[in-house]
């Protein structure tokens, strides 16, 4: 058993960084920690919108919202808008908040299925706040003890800026970065990562290696070889074109996700430019054809080449294999659609601080990492096979692929259950609430048949009564908020420390 007193990790970029920050800020002088990057090795750097946790790592790491704003260009999220998802021309949104206010064994959703059975014509994400700021431009934070006015929300930012700021916050902790080339990898009898030779001949020694390469996957894959699940089955886009460009003058508080004949389209605002994508199947567009699909759809002008980027959705067979755990890119990836890289970037990062191997790697932790590492991957999966499988669209085969796809057990039940009354059960650690599975298949085109018998318990006029009520408080607050631009404004005024 060895002493872990040295962490390598290979690879710059948001994942690198990212790790390097969170490890050296919990363990402080418990570990060394050293960073091997090359400045000719690019980034994908795309990783633009995330999900309310990336609050708390900033926390963590003891970084201010207003110097987070300033340092990454970053707005405000509060949701995500899909557009053409469930058939030409159709929208809904899937906000990070909860519609209306549920009861003890009775989701809120129950009363409005009824309500609508009882001639109801409002929206369920008429009783979103998330949904009624990001429709109105409005934002500020909520410190309301009230559950009903709760606002989480997230960030759009510059990936590439949110890297740097993170390594100047990560020496300035005391981490060592080494600039090079990795030409050797050096293994120890047993198999274990020994060292990474550089160019230039100089090596460095480590006891615990993290694999931050990204698609090269040099220490997980190329050294170890621990295998891939391949999920192409399931998920068949494999190609994202990406293109920067100028800002609106109005800046949205919300991703769009726009669907095309074969894939779907990404509109980030951020304070200084747009971020542009298209996720596409290359089995159904050709690279130049998804090129002009994406540039002909811009909203405003481009500010580069668009660039090609080459994926194969699934994940490592392990990612934690003897003393190298794989994060980010490194180990596996799943499409964008929900925001969900940035977030597995923290959570492997978190995992491993929780079962750090101090005195040396113990079996029983490693194969605990990668069950939740495992089971944390084939959760979004299922969530956004979902988004693809339940649909109306009938405009093009790769549609049709989509609705007749064999999907996981879990996924089908999920589906299934909810169809006929309602019903939505949180799995264990799924990373998405009830009320986002709620959104998403409501949005889909999947109503229930029924809702929960506890919605019988007001009669029609109280129904009514209650939904109107809830109404009037989530809408309470709009006319008091700023407009999202003038939070921005105002949070950049802010003195940086």
């Amino acid at each position: 058993m060895q002493t872990i007193k040295k962490v390598v990790i290979l690879g710059g970029g948001t994942a690198g960084w990212l790790s390097a920050s969170l490890l050296k800020k919990v363990l402080g002088q418990a570990v060394d920690i050293e960073l091997v990057e090359s400045e000719t090795i690019g980034i994908v750097g795309v990783g633009e919108a995330t999900i309310p946790p990336i609050r708390l790592v900033n926390q963590v790491l003891g970084i201010r919202e207003a110097d987070f704003l300033r340092e990454t260009k970053a707005t405000i999220k509060l949701a995500i808008r899909f557009e053409n998802w469930k058939k030409p021309g159709d929208m809904y949104y899937h906000t990070f908040g909860a519609p209306g206010r549920s009861m003890a064994f009775c989701n809120f959703h129950h009363l409005w299925v009824r309500a609508q059975q009882l001639g109801d014509s409002s929206s369920l994400w008429d009783y979103d706040l998330n949904y009624l700021c990001a429709t109105h431009g409005k934002f500020a934070p909520i410190t309301a003890k009230d559950t009903v006015l709760e606002l989480p929300y997230a960030y759009h930012f510059d990936a590439g800026l949110y890297a740097m700021y993170l390594r100047k916050l990560s020496e300035q902790m005391g981490v060592v970065r080494t600039e090079g080339l990795v030409q050797q990898v050096m293994q120890q009898i047993n198999g274990d990562i020994k060292s990474l030779v550089l160019s230039d001949g100089r090596e460095v020694t480590g006891d615990l290696f993290i694999d931050c390469s990204g698609f090269a996957q040099l220490l997980i894959q190329k050294t170890l070889g621990v295998g891939y699940d391949d999920w192409t089955h399931l998920l068949p886009c494999d190609r994202a074109i990406a293109v920067p460009s100028e800002r609106f003058e109005q800046t949205l508080p919300f991703t769009r996700s726009i669907a095309h004949s074969a894939g779907w389209q990404w509109r980030i605002p951020l304070q200084h430019r747009n971020g542009n994508g298209l996720v596409f199947s290359s089995n159904h567009y050709t690279e130049q054809q998804a090129i002009d699909l994406l540039m002909s759809n811009l909203d405003s002008k481009p500010l580069g080449d668009p660039r090609v980027i080459k994926f194969r959705t699934g994940r490592m067979r392990k990612q934690w294999q003897r003393n190298v755990i794989a994060v980010g890119l490194a180990s596996g990836f799943l499409e964008p659609l929900e925001s969900t890289s940035i977030h597995l970037i923290q959570s492997a990062i978190v995992r491993l601080l929780q079962l750090f191997p101090h005195n040396g790697i113990q079996p029983s932790k490693v194969a605990e990492y990668n069950r939740q590492s495992e089971l944390e991957f084939t959760q979004i999966r299922d969530f956004l096979v979902l988004h693809y499988h339940v649909q109306q669209r009938d405009d093009s085969q790769f549609w049709r692929d989509m609705r007749n796809l064999e999907v996981p057990a879990t996924l089908k039940q999920k589906v299934a259950i909810f169809a006929d009354d309602g019903s939505l059960f949180r799995d264990q650690n799924d990373l998405f609430l009830e009320s986002s599975w709620l959104q998403v298949m409501l949005g889909q085109g999947v109503m229930p048949k029924d809702y929960h018998p506890i919605a019988n318990n007001y009669n029609r006029e109280q129904l009514f009564d209650v939904l109107a009520g809830i109404k009037a408080i989530k809408q309470e607050p709009l006319s008091k908020f700023p407009s999202h631009d003038e939070f921005i404004q105002r949070a950049l005024q802010i003195a940086p420390m």
